[in-house]
Order: C-alpha cells, then sequence, then structure tokens
C-alpha cells in the first residue's frame, strides 16, 4: 500500500488486516489508514460495502458499541460474528483492542 492509493482502498485495507477477534474504532482504522479524524469516512464506506468477505462486524463505535441500533437483524448478525471469533459482546459492546501506534507494536507488542 502506498500513500497514492484512493483513501477507500487504503481503508479497506486496514479492515481487511483485522485478526479475528480484534474489534477496532471507525477512528483506529482511520489512523491506520493515514487518516486522522475521518472515522465518518470509515463508516460511510462501511455503509456501502457490498463485499461479503470484508470482515466489517470487527469495526465498531470509540466506546466500544455496536452501531446498528439494537435489535435490528445488522445488530444481532454484528454479534454473532463477533461471539463466534471469541469477543465478548455485553449489551452491545466489546472491549476494543488496543491499537498499535507502529509496525513494529502491531507485529511484537502485547495487545
Amino acid at each position: 500500500m502506498t500513500d497514492k492509493a484512493a483513501p477507500v482502498d487504503r481503508i479497506l485495507d486496514q479492515i481487511r488486516a483485522i485478526p479475528p477477534g480484534r474489534v477496532y474504532a471507525y477512528g483506529d482504522i482511520a489512523r491506520r489508514a493515514g487518516l486522522p479524524g475521518r472515522a465518518r469516512l470509515v463508516a460511510r464506506i462501511l455503509s456501502r460495502n457490498d463485499d461479503p468477505r470484508l470482515p466489517w462486524h470487527r469495526v465498531l463505535r470509540a466506546d466500544g458499541r455496536i452501531a446498528f441500533p439494537e435489535g435490528t437483524a445488522q445488530w444481532r448478525e454484528q454479534v454473532k460474528r463477533l461471539r463466534k471469533e471469541g469477543v465478548r459482546v455485553d449489551n452491545g459492546r466489546a472491549r476494543l483492542s488496543k491499537a498499535a501506534e507502529n509496525l513494529d507494536a502491531a507485529i511484537w507488542g502485547p495487545d
């Protein structure tokens, strides 16, 4: 990935890189894509997603809450997918994974 990649591609690349069992906030994804302060852009891109392989369910609000209204089909699907990966979800909220500040920390550092 280069800095010249389109913002959409950079964001999608970061979402695809989230390992199973990890969850990050929209803002974390934006920062990792080199677009700090663009959390809403991440949400907008995810809302238009039509790739069934994209792990969209691993992206949550900054406070760890699922963004869909509670009880909706999308909310239930996200909870189901997260729990299947071993993520604890209580009342629509999960503990966010700690975003690594740099590549070395992402590879070698504890979560």
